[in-house]
């Protein structure tokens, strides 16, 4: 034959055909069909009939075949992608290879689980990396690893032994538990002992299984059941958990415990111990009313520490008080950590003076302590310690809400669990436990330095090392001392006073390990963590702006995940604000609620709406069934970064399983939180979201701690936070946007754990957290002025600073300079740093020195309520809002009656006309106000306090003169105290609060601006062509448009901001500023124009003189003409600047004349 046959090199030639060919219709088959050139012309399995399937027609019975069983079985059960037609594009083909993929991997993994689960070894053997760097183990703890590893039957690794001999008879008595008991039936055995039985028999006790409440809204249920339709068995549907798909290596995940298979448990049956324990279930026990303590040798060897305290030879006479809490408050107050440590936390306060309590975010600690010993008879009028039980707190919000919370736990009035802070106060004669910020408490030791009211106090949040926590923990490590000395020589008169440092982070070596803060170690109680688990996930990516990346995470939560709270972890006031308006847009809030009838037409319109786009399981595509994304994409979309998004996605938990749960059109609660909000809204976010929507938080770092928000499932965490720094050389005042500490981030994330198991997305990756996030946060008392800390602490008659014992000390330079801005104010004498007579009456003011100099000199010719207004509007802040916030107030602004707007059609040349029209107003607002003197930044904002007191203090003057509300609520507060200290320690001076106050005339407004000069004596810019002249005119300029000033501590060269009054006329020679602030250049802002004079008499700190000028001729005064008026040069500030002559007094000191005054 050879090649004269016809198959011969037969598949040479099919490869070197063209594809358009078609090949011989009668062609043998040799290996290669005609499949091979064009698909579509193979025959289908329908049309090619094998032989095996070929029957008999005679047969009388016919009996099925394995192999066909086996192929329906696996259609039944496996899914069976059909290759999809050529239409299909690679787009979808990639996402069902994905979907393929990802089932594949659960298949396996569910598998691997269910091996493991036959596993009886314990993950807990295992050690967190947290414990690298830990010395040794608890007794505990090494008790609980000797259980671990005898029931896994490894070789054990500690001497701790498992069973201890012990002699019944020498044990102490026990308190027995006695319930309640119940009427017992005559027809029902009782049930003794498992030991003892009776003979008689038990029925055996079967539990149902609870159904796990679902957690997927009500509609999109409906609507998954009705795409499901009949046919689930040829669906794609998995069993799987919504959160199994984190596989990611940042997540954090729990092994699963290990569950005999229920074949097993239905051979072996239940034995009679088991029987009896299913029938004692059964039993419902009262509620305990404290977490009851077994006494045992561990708790006695964990207790002996704390009975070896500087307090533990004191007699204790057995004092409790009965606590009547409600039912579900007391269940729930036993779940929490710290209610198991109960015995330990009491026994070191009763027995040490010093007690540090370190527990992670969710311990309860904050809320239980306090109840702890309220309940052991502390503040109780007839026990050992009757003073109060004193709690303090670093934010406002905290201590209101803490207040409230614990009142309501121990069904107390708000009389007997009061709170106090600024402007605002609950204490009454009954008060029993107090909440108070820690400024409050600073403020009652410079008037009560033994702090005789109260027995214990209790710092809460010392983890955030604010000033005020310092300082406090500093002044009380030596009151302590002093009330201890002073109990010991009369008891009944003075008692010990108890502190109790709590800390959310284990960074308590700052307090331990400080021999100047504590000669003896405090003993330190560790509570267990948070309740529940939170899974971390990390971006791949860092974004660079977080904003937006957090508004996609947060709509990839709403629309993708179960339902729970989100709190969302930003910067600062204006990035609040951005993100709640986009999120409102997309998704706005419910409307008014219909009637029944209403709800059941959309009821029904929405099921029929349900039922038309209802398809058969089987004629409904691949990727509508299986792996639809939510989102209207359209098909021709060849985005790069699709394939990496859908990863994220899977990564960061949004499994492509729940996406049948999607609720795109679900309304969000949308709240802000930062520190400027008025207290009854920042409380809003306690309150429960309207029914139907989600609670979506937007806030600082405000959130961060103390306070737990009900609901929060998810966080969003930028990690930046927003700090203000300080530069000692300049003095810079600078509000910084940088990373936060690791140990920050950790609480953020803890925010996710406290009311159930959460999720914390991380909007940067692993790499920066590890690198570029220290690990703590850097103590205020580094980075704040703290001249008003050394005045209160001078105040209490501490006047050597230095030896101060801060938890952290600050730079020597920070202290001496505070010191020397003291003695230039005159609070302190320069030479011997003792206070002033002056000094102590700026301490009565809870106000920086400076504003108190002001407060105190601003009496001359009537001025005292226009200096009140001035400094209280500085203490609290501009409270105009910045020109880059117009964007928010855009919505409200009312342009129908402008005409020009009303005639444009165009959208985007409306929303430019409204800009421009809304900046016109804000501008000119600012104009109207600045007219009462244009030569003062800083009066300006005494024009806007005395024309919202004549307008009657209401929130539409605000909005019309572009102010912001709260602030201009707190600067009213502020004016009310400043004005009850001044009346209440000046009573002489005749003020008050006029609501028509009068405008100033112009030598009143003159003075006003040298009141300005002295508070700000050591913030003086000259301009650099007048320094370069020796003091003359200088240059002439129309505007202060890069016109250079010279400050007076460092070389830079500053300029005055475009926003100041004084930018757009001729630049004063000299002038004083309020803030230095760097974005490129150097701006001074607040600035007042003075005069050379008012400075070289006003700042007589600050300047040296020289000769006295022989013309005009010096004036002796006195007999003994030892005292004489002369002219003099002064040269003022580090540098010498030159300024005019001045008129002093000199003394004859021996053979020297010294100035005296001026």
């Amino acid at each position: 034959m050879g090649k004269s046959r016809p198959r011969f090199n037969e598949k040479a030639r099919a490869s070197s055909l063209r594809p358009t060919q078609r090949p011989h219709p009668k062609a043998r088959d040799g290996g290669l069909g005609v499949a091979a050139f064009d698909p579509e012309l193979a025959p289908t399995a329908q049309q090619q009939p094998k032989k095996q399937d070929l029957k008999d027609t005679n047969e009388l019975m016919i009996i099925p075949g394995a192999e066909k069983e086996e192929e329906q079985s696996v259609k039944v059960t496996a899914p069976s992608f059909k290759q999809p037609e050529k239409y299909m594009s690679k787009k979808k083909r990639k996402k069902l290879e994905k979907y393929i993929e990802q089932k594949m991997k659960k298949e396996a993994r569910a598998g691997l689980l269910e091996k493991l689960s036959t596993s009886s070894w314990s993950s807990e053997l295992l050690k967190s990396s947290k414990l690298i760097g830990r010395s040794g183990q608890t007794l505990r703890e090494k008790l609980h690893q000797a259980m671990l590893e005898q029931k896994a039957g490894l070789t054990p690794t500690t001497d701790v032994p498992l069973i201890i001999e012990k002699d019944i008879e020498s044990l102490p008595p026990m308190e027995e538990v006695i319930f309640e008991k119940k009427e017992e039936k005559k027809d029902e055995p009782v049930v003794g002992s498992a030991l003892k039985q009776d003979g008689s028999t038990l029925n055996l006790v079967k539990r149902k299984r609870k159904k796990k409440k679902s957690t997927i809204p009500e509609i999109a249920r409906k609507r998954y059941k009705q795409r499901k339709g009949i046919e689930s068995d040829s669906s794609f549907d998995s069993s799987d958990s919504a959160y199994d798909d984190y596989d990611d290596d940042d997540v954090e995940t729990k092994p699963q415990r290990s569950v005999p298979e229920p074949e097993e448990e239905e051979q072996k049956g239940p034995t009679h111990l088991e029987q009896i324990v299913e029938a004692t279930k059964s039993i419902v026990a009262p509620i305990p009313k404290r977490v009851e303590e077994e006494y045992d040798d561990l708790k006695v060897q964990l207790l002996k520490s704390n009975r070896e305290g500087d307090l533990s030879q004191d007699e204790v006479k057995p004092f409790y008080v009965n606590v009547n809490r409600k039912p579900e408050i007391q269940e729930a107050r036993l779940q929490l950590p710290v209610c198991g440590e109960e015995q330990v936390i009491m026994e070191a306060i009763r027995n040490n003076t010093v007690v540090v309590i370190c527990g992670e975010t969710g311990s309860g600690k904050t809320t239980q302590v306090p109840q702890f010993l309220y309940e052991a008879g502390w503040s109780h009028p007839e026990s050992d310690n009757p003073g109060l039980i004193g709690v303090t707190q670093p934010r406002r919000v905290a201590t209101v809400s803490m207040a409230k919370r614990v009142a309501d736990e121990l069904n107390l009035s708000d009389k007997e669990v009061s709170y106090q802070i600024r402007y605002d106060a609950t204490v009454s004669d009954k008060t029993r436990i107090k909440f108070m910020t820690d400024g409050v408490l600073l403020r009652e030791m410079s008037q009560d330095l033994l702090l005789t009211k109260y027995s214990v106090i209790i710092i809460d949040e010392a983890h955030e090392r604010n000033i005020n926590t310092d300082i406090l923990i500093g002044v009380l490590s030596r009151v302590l001392k002093l009330r201890a000395q002073m109990s010991r020589e009369d008891r009944e008169k003075i008692k010990p006073l108890r502190v109790v440092i709590m800390s959310a982070t284990l960074r308590v070596s700052d307090f331990t390990e400080n021999k100047t803060l504590f000669a003896t170690p405090p003993p330190v109680i560790n509570v267990n963590a948070r309740q529940y688990p939170v899974s971390i996930h990390f971006n791949r990516k860092t974004p660079e702006d977080h904003v937006a990346d957090a508004y996609k995470k947060v709509t990839k939560i709403h629309e993708r995940l179960p339902p729970g709270g989100i709190l969302v972890f930003l910067t600062g006031q204006n990035e609040i604000t951005q993100l709640c308006k986009k999120l409102r847009k997309r998704y706005p809030a419910l409307p008014e609620k219909a009637t029944s009838a209403e709800q059941k037409q959309q009821k029904v319109a929405q099921e029929k709406e349900s039922k038309k786009v209802n398809q058969p399981a089987g004629k409904v595509d691949i990727e509508e069934e299986a792996i639809e994304l939510g989102e209207n994409q359209v098909e021709e979309d060849f985005d790069i970064d699709t394939d990496s998004e859908d990863e994220d996605d899977i990564a960061e938990g949004f499994d492509e399983d729940e996406l049948d749960q999607v609720v795109k059109d679900a309304p969000l609660h949308v709240l802000p939180l930062y520190s400027m909000l008025p207290t009854e809204a920042q409380l809003r976010v306690f309150q429960p979201p309207p029914e139907g929507t989600r609670l979506c938080i937007v806030a600082t770092n405000v959130a961060e701690t103390s306070v737990t928000i009900p609901g929060i499932r998810y966080v969003v965490d930028c990690g930046k936070c927003k700090e203000r720094k300080y530069d000692i050389a300049t003095g810079v005042q600078s509000f910084e946007v940088g990373w936060t500490s690791k140990a920050s981030a950790d609480q953020r994330a803890g925010r996710a754990g406290r009311t159930g198991p959460g999720h914390c997305y991380r909007l940067f990756s692993s790499a920066v957290f590890d690198n570029e996030f220290p690990q703590f946060s850097t103590p205020e008392i580094d980075r704040m002025p703290i001249e008003g800390v050394v005045l209160n602490m001078k105040s209490m008659y501490i006047d050597n600073v230095v030896n101060f014992p801060f938890p952290t000390p600050p730079p020597k330079e920070n202290l001496q300079k505070a010191e020397k801005l003291l003695g230039y104010l005159g609070a302190v004498d320069q030479h011997t740093k003792r206070i002033t007579e002056f000094g102590h009456i700026m301490s009565l003011f809870p106000i920086t020195p400076r504003f108190a100099k002001m407060l105190i000199i601003g009496q001359q010719h009537g001025c005292l309520p226009y200096v009140i207004a001035i400094v209280s509007a500085l203490s609290v802040g501009n409270p105009f809002i910045q020109d880059y916030q117009l964007e928010d107030k855009l919505s409200d602004a009312d342009s129908d009656e402008d005409e020009e707007i009303a005639q444009l059609q165009n959208e985007a040349a409306i929303e430019k006309a409204k800009r421009k029209l809304m900046r016109k107003k804000y501008f000119g607002a600012l104009t109207k106000h600045a007219s009462l003197d244009p030569s003062s930044d800083i009066l300006k904002l005494l024009s806007a306090v005395a024309a919202y007191e004549y307008a009657g203090a209401t929130a539409s003057f605000c909005e019309e003169n572009f102010l912001r509300p709260k602030a201009m609520e707190e600067i009213r507060k502020l004016r009310r105290q400043l004005t009850n200290l001044v009346s209440a320690n000046f009573p002489d001076i005749d003020v008050c609060i006029d609501p028509k106050m009068k405008r100033p005339s112009s030598t009143q407004l003159k003075v006003l601006r040298q009141v300005l000069t002295a508070g700000f004596i050591d913030s003086v810019a000259i301009r650099q062509d007048v320094l370069e002249t020796g003091g003359g005119k200088g240059k002439k300029y129309k505007n202060a448009r890069h016109v250079v000033y010279r400050l007076m501590w460092s070389d830079e060269e500053a300029f005055i901001h475009p926003t100041s009054t004084l930018f757009s006329q001729e630049p004063p020679a000299m002038l004083v500023y309020s803030e230095l602030s760097k974005s490129g250049k150097t701006w001074l802002k607040g600035n007042t124009a003075v005069e050379a004079k008012w400075v070289a008499k006003l700042g007589h700190g600050l300047c040296s003189y020289g000769r006295p000028l022989e013309y005009p001729l010096p004036k002796y005064i006195g007999d003994k003409q030892d005292r004489k008026l002369v002219y003099v040069v002064p040269s003022f500030g580090p540098k010498g600047w030159p300024l005019p002559p001045i008129q002093v007094e000199q003394r004859r000191e021996g053979t020297r004349w010294v100035t005296v005054s001026h």
